[in-house]
């Protein structure tokens, strides 16, 4: 069989490596790896090595290797990522539904929200923001609260931040500041801030580490909202917020 000459050797032996565990064979040796991937000692113990030093592999009392804490985490990632899509489709639509507007799930990428669920209200106006969606995160509201977790004066090392609209923030200071009131709010509500005409309630979504890792929102094609409106918005984004919270086994402390 012809290989593949864009495959890189040492990361694929690497894989190999940590293919070869499995049910009802948890630890292996280093002389059973290297015959077993046939691979000089000295290569196998080098890949050992590499692999222990990222976690992706451990030493047992006895001297053989098992999988690490890093490949849990990996797999622990992915279905977390999964329940995010999977918990969250009927919440969206159930969202839709009880405020009679566009709902939609964000997840932060970088500096950027990226929409991953999106339902509009049958027969009414809705939001033409679509699955796959980018936004700057610092000028969104959603985005501000997808930013709550995240290391800003790395994420955003220059001086000033692009603006959008006058009410977008203009350095990293003023972005920590309403961020700051984000989180004593619970909640975030902007109108025209990014599009004009158009209002925003958002509400962040936790994991069971207690992390902001999505953030529902509802969109609605006004520019201000009345605030019998609003209030209603506003409890219903934070209820669905609740709701897929408590499905990532998000527990909020008493």
């Amino acid at each position: 069989m012809l290989k593949n000459p864009y495959l890189v050797p040492g990361l694929e032996r690497g894989l190999r490596l940590l293919q070869l565990f499995r049910t009802g064979r948890a630890e292996i040796g280093a002389p059973e790896i290297a015959r077993e991937l046939e691979l000089p000692r000295t290569t196998a113990f080098r890949l050992l090595q590499t692999l222990e030093a990222m976690e992706f592999v451990e030493r047992t009392a006895g001297g053989a290797f098992r999988l690490g804490p890093a490949v849990l985490r990996l797999g622990f990632e992915y279905i977390a990522s999964q329940d995010i899509t999977e918990y969250g489709r009927d919440v969206v639509e159930r969202l839709c539904e009880q405020a009679g507007a566009s709902s939609q799930l964000a997840i932060l990428d970088g500096r950027e929200l990226v929409v991953v669920l999106k339902k509009n209200p049958a027969g009414a106006i809705g939001s033409n923001v679509q699955v796959g969606t980018r936004m700057p995160a610092h000028a969104t509201v959603v985005g501000r609260l997808l930013l709550q977790d995240a290391d800003l004066r790395k994420l955003y090392p220059e001086p000033r931040l692009k603006q959008y609209t006058a009410q977008t923030p203009r350095s990293v200071a003023e972005l920590e500041r309403l961020i700051a009131q984000d989180r004593a709010r619970g909640y975030a509500v902007s109108e025209s801030a990014y599009e004009r005409g158009i209002s925003a309630v958002a509400a962040p979504v936790r994991n069971h580490e207690e992390r902001v890792v999505a953030a529902l929102s509802v969109i609605v094609p006004q520019p201000r909202l009345e605030p019998k409106r609003r209030e209603a918005l506003i409890e219903q984004t934070m209820s669905a917020a609740a709701e897929l919270s408590r499905r990532l086994s998000y527990r909020e402390a008493a």
